[in-house]
């Protein structure tokens, strides 16, 4: 049995799809999920990662586990606890949700002091582990969707900036295949999209997959950080808006580990977009 962590976020929906099309048992976790929310035949647990304790009757029967890092969560965790509690049950195989910023922020407290200390846990925790390391994720622009349903415009900061965005969707076959093969044990895979891509060139995307114009409105910095404060914790947001306004060359690299790992590309933004329409429309 597999379980997966952080079961109805943007990477854990399409793990779910993905290890339930293969006939893999695979269980669920998330502090709120429903039946309703999960493929045929995957079980629903309602647990909290930050209380080890509680997990680990979840743990009893499975021999692999998806650990997402805890988002705006993350330095609430004891890994160390969920790893040894994991590993007492039965649990022999881990692959961690991490960041790319572990490597090209190693200064940050969000990405580069507190995720890597997941990751040591991991790597630390006797179990065949895997770590996945995605730069941003093409499902943050959900932020756009309300002004381009109601207004047909997107508005955000640094409007010709670009980087390799990933669709969620590629980092969860990643995983899958990392849960369910022992060959990816050991391995740090850092995970891009095919193309470095702009707000410009994503708002383009927007308007040819509408069908009509939709207009780009760029922000100031201290308006989008603004913004950005009100749903997002202080310390995620300045890690955010530098690696937007100033990606490092490691930041705007394309990494071939969706390709190696899948052998396939990742997909494209628009490939994103057109699976996701009906939430813009």
């Amino acid at each position: 049995m597999i379980i997966v962590t952080g079961a109805t976020g943007n990477v854990g929906r399409p793990l779910l799809q993905a290890l339930a099309a293969t006939g893999e048992k695979v269980t669920a976790v998330s502090r709120r999920i429903a039946d309703a929310a999960v493929p045929a035949g995957v079980m629903t647990v309602a647990a909290d990662l930050t209380d080890p304790q509680g997990l680990r009757p979840v743990f009893d029967g499975a021999d692999a586990l998806f650990l997402h890092d805890g988002g705006a969560s993350a330095h609430m965790l004891r890994p160390r606890d969920i790893l040894a509690a994991a590993g007492s049950a039965g649990v022999r195989r881990v692959v961690l949700l991490s960041s790319q910023g572990v490597r090209t922020r190693p200064e940050s407290q969000s990405h580069g002091v507190l995720l890597r200390s997941i990751e040591d846990a991991v790597r630390q925790s006797g179990l065949d582990w895997t770590i996945l390391r995605p730069g941003g994720f093409n499902s943050n622009t959900y932020a756009w969707a309300d002004s381009i349903r109601t207004e047909r415009t997107v508005v955000a900061p640094f409007g010709n900036v670009g980087i390799p965005t990933i669709d969620p969707a590629d980092i969860a076959d990643v995983a899958a295949a990392a849960l369910r093969e022992g060959s990816h044990a050991g391995q740090i895979y850092e995970l891009t999209g095919p193309t470095p891509i702009t707000p410009r060139q994503r708002t383009e995307a927007i308007s040819d997959a509408l069908g009509e114009p939709v207009r780009f409105i760029e922000q100031t910095r201290d308006e989008a950080r603004a913004q950005m404060l009100q749903f997002m914790p202080e310390w995620a947001v300045d890690t955010t808006l530098a690696v937007l306004e100033e990606p490092t060359v490691a930041e705007r690299q394309i990494s071939p580990a969706v390709e190696q790992v899948l052998g396939r590309a990742p997909r494209t933004f628009a490939d994103w977009f057109q699976d996701h329409i009906p939430a813009f429309r």
